[in-house]
C-alpha cells in the first residue's frame, strides 16, 4: 500500500538541503506521495529507507523491459490517464504474430520485409519491435528452433506463446539471451509459468477470462518474487477488451489497485476479420491503453500509420520537439552556396531542409535554438531576434566558410532584417520566401 506524505517525510533525511529541487524535504515528500517526484532526487536517502520508500515511488504501472539490442523496448511505467495531465512515458510496442509450423525459408523471407519498415521522422527512426512466436504444434524442438532463428538472425525480439510448459521451456532455452516475453500463465499453468519466470528472469505474460480473474494470480505470482508482469484480460470481444484496459488503467492510477499496476497486452489479430480494420483496432488500443499490440501481419500501409499515430501520442505535449541547433549542410554546399537561417522547431527544420534538399541546390542551413518554436512563434516571444541572430551567425563562423556574406531569413521574420544587418556588418540580409513550398524555386532562381 502507497505511504502518504507525512509517513514519507519520516524516513527522509530531514537536512532540507535543496537539492531535490524544492525547499524543504516534506514538501519533497509531499511531491514522492503524490507521483511528482522521484526518489533518486534524493542523494542522502540511507539504504533501509529506500527500500521502505521503493513501493511510494514506484509508478502505479510497473515499467517492464522487453528484449535486448537495438529493438529493445520498456511499456507500462505510466502515471496519468489523459497525456495532457503530465505526458505517456513508454510507447505502445507493436508485435507481429508468426506461427511455429511456418518454414525456415518463409520465415527469413517475413524478416526481411519486417525489417524494412523503418521511418524516418522528426530524426527518429520510426519502427515495429516484436515478433510473436505462436506455438501450433505442441513440437518444443521445432519451437525451439523459431525462436533461435529470430533471435540470432534478426533485429527483432520476441513474445513466446506456448501453452504448455516444456514448449516455453525449450523456447526460453533458445531465445533467453535476447530477454523475451512469456506468454501465458493461467489458472492452470501459473505455478509451472511462475517457477520458470523466476529461474529465468524473464518477463511474463498473465491471462484470465476477465480482470477480476487477474487479481489472484498477480498476487501469487507477487507473492512468488515476480514483479514484471503484463496482462491480458482474456477478452477478445473490442467493446469489451477495450472496456478492460480502462479498467485496469483506473484502477491502477485511480484506485492504487497493485495487483493491476502493470502493462497489458492485446491481440488486434484475434478481433478482426482482414488487416483493414485490424488496424483500426490496434489504433484505438494505441490510444486506450494497451503497452503491446499484436498485429496478425505487418504491411507498410498498416504499420506506418500506427506507428505515426504512436509518435504522436507518446510525444510530450508540454514540449515541442526539437533539433540540434547548429551548421547543417545539405545536397553537398560549397564556399558559392546560399546561408539561410530558421528556428530548431522540429517540423520547421524537416520541412524547410526538404524543400532545399528537393531543390537540389547546395545549401548551408543555420539552425538557431529557438525553445521549439516555429518562426512567428519564435520571433513574437523574442526568442527570433535581430540581435540574437546575428549573435549566433556569428558564433557559428558560417561567414569565414563561404565567399558572398549573404543572409538569407525567413519570409514570416523580415522585421528583424535590420537588426540582423547591424549586428553583421558587412552582410547582405535578403528576405526569403514565407513558406516552405516556395523555397526550391526562390533558390534555382539566384
Amino acid at each position: 500500500m502507497a505511504l502518504t506524505g507525512i509517513q514519507i517525510f519520516k524516513l527522509l533525511p530531514k537536512t532540507n538541503c535543496k537539492e531535490c529541487g524544492v525547499p524543504t524535504c516534506l514538501a519533497f515528500a509531499m511531491n514522492l506521495a503524490s507521483g511528482k517526484a522521484e526518489l533518486d532526487s534524493c542523494p542522502y536517502v540511507s539504504d533501509e529507507a529506500r527500500e521502505k520508500l521503493a513501493e511510494a515511488s514506484a509508478p502505479p504501472i510497473r515499467p517492464v523491459a522487453i528484449g535486448k539490442g537495438v529493438r529493445a523496448t520498456t511499456t507500462g511505467g505510466e502515471t496519468v490517464l489523459y497525456r495532457h495531465e503530465k505526458t505517456f512515458f513508454n510507447k505502445t510496442v507493436f508485435a507481429a504474430l508468426i506461427k511455429s509450423d511456418v518454414s525456415d525459408a518463409d520465415l527469413q523471407a517475413k524478416l526481411k520485409v519486417f525489417n524494412a519498415y523503418q521511418y524516418e521522422r522528426v530524426g527518429l527512426n520510426l519502427r515495429p519491435e516484436l515478433i510473436a512466436l505462436k506455438d501450433v504444434t505442441g513440437d518444443a524442438a521445432a519451437f525451439a528452433a523459431k525462436a533461435k532463428l529470430i533471435a540470432e538472425t534478426s533485429e527483432f525480439n520476441l513474445v513466446l506463446m506456448a501453452d504448455k510448459i516444456d514448449v516455453m521451456k525449450a523456447g526460453v532455452a533458445a531465445s533467453q539471451f535476447k530477454k523475451p516475453l512469456m506468454y501465458a500463465a493461467t489458472a492452470a499453468t501459473v505455478d509451472a509459468f511462475g517457477a520458470l519466470a523466476k529461474e529465468t528472469g524473464l518477463p511474463l505474460v498473465v491471462k484470465a477470462d476477465s480482470v477480476e480473474a487477474l487479481i489472484p494470480l498477480t498476487t501469487k505470482l507477487a507473492e512468488m518474487g515476480l514483479k514484471d508482469l503484463v496482462l491480458d484480460s482474456g477478452s477478445r470481444d473490442v467493446k469489451q477488451a477495450l472496456e478492460d484496459q480502462i479498467v485496469i488503467r483506473r484502477a491502477a492510477l485511480k484506485a492504487g489497485n497493485r495487483a493491476l499496476g502493470f502493462p497489458t497486452i492485446a491481440f488486434p489479430c484475434e478481433m478482426a476479420a482482414n488487416l483493414d480494420a485490424e488496424t483500426l483496432v490496434a489504433a484505438m488500443f494505441t490510444a486506450k491503453y494497451a503497452g503491446i499490440v499484436v498485429m496478425s501481419d505487418f504491411a507498410g500501409e498498416s504499420i506506418f500509420p500506427l506507428l505515426l499515430e504512436r509518435l504522436n501520442i507518446f510525444t510530450d505535449p508540454q514540449r515541442p520537439m526539437t533539433v540540434t541547433q547548429g551548421i547543417y549542410e545539405i545536397n553537398n554546399p560549397t564556399a558559392d552556396s546560399p546561408v539561410l537561417v530558421t528556428t530548431n522547431f522540429a517540423l520547421t527544420y524537416f520541412i524547410v531542409s526538404g524543400e532545399i534538399e528537393g531543390s537540389r541546390v547546395p545549401s548551408w542551413l543555420l539552425i538557431k535554438d529557438s525553445e521549439g518554436l516555429s518562426v512567428m512563434t519564435a520571433w513574437a516571444a523574442g526568442k527570433f531576434s535581430g540581435d540574437d541572430v546575428g549573435a549566433f551567425v556569428k558564433k557559428t563562423g558560417i561567414m569565414d566558410k563561404v565567399n558572398k556574406k549573404e543572409l538569407i531569413i525567413p519570409g514570416y521574420a523580415a522585421a528583424i532584417a535590420g537588426d540582423v544587418e547591424e549586428e553583421l556588418p558587412g552582410c547582405t540580409i535578403t528576405v526569403g520566401p514565407r513558406e516552405a513550398a516556395h523555397i526550391p524555386a526562390f533558390l534555382k532562381a539566384r
